[in-house]
């Protein structure tokens, strides 16, 4: 009798580590959006910068109430730091997570004229 194995587990924690690496990518496009430093997003949750940075990177998690503090500080509801404009393939791509952080300090007429340029970028030719 042959025993067939159901092929490769999945890594233990890897959601968690997906989830740490897009709740700091919230982060930071937030933080970005704010027109933040990550000194003062760390003075204004009371949190040392150094933990901004970790949380940011991806390589540390935050408790509820630092994840509050941080929300806080921001001025958004902590459930949107958890809730990614990009589907999760994406967050993969450094090139867009920078144009989408770097977007987020854009006026709301430099992103309307930015989106008449991509809709004229992207129309068919022909």
């Amino acid at each position: 009798m042959v025993v067939m194995s159901p092929g490769p587990r999945p890594r233990p924690g890897g959601s968690m580590v997906d989830l740490r690496t897009r709740f700091g990518r919230l982060v930071k496009s937030h933080r970005v959006r704010a027109g933040l430093t990550q000194e003062a997003l760390a003075e204004r949750a009371n949190i040392s910068t150094d933990m901004i940075s970790k949380i940011e990177g991806g390589s540390s998690g935050a408790r509820f109430a630092v994840i509050s503090q941080i929300a806080n500080a921001l001025e958004v509801d902590p459930a949107e730091l958890f809730t990614p404009n990009l589907p999760a393939g994406q967050l993969q791509r450094a090139a867009l997570t920078d144009i989408v952080s770097r977007l987020g300090s854009l006026s709301d007429s430099e992103l309307r004229w930015l989106n008449g340029v991509i809709e004229a970028a992207l129309r068919p030719k022909g």
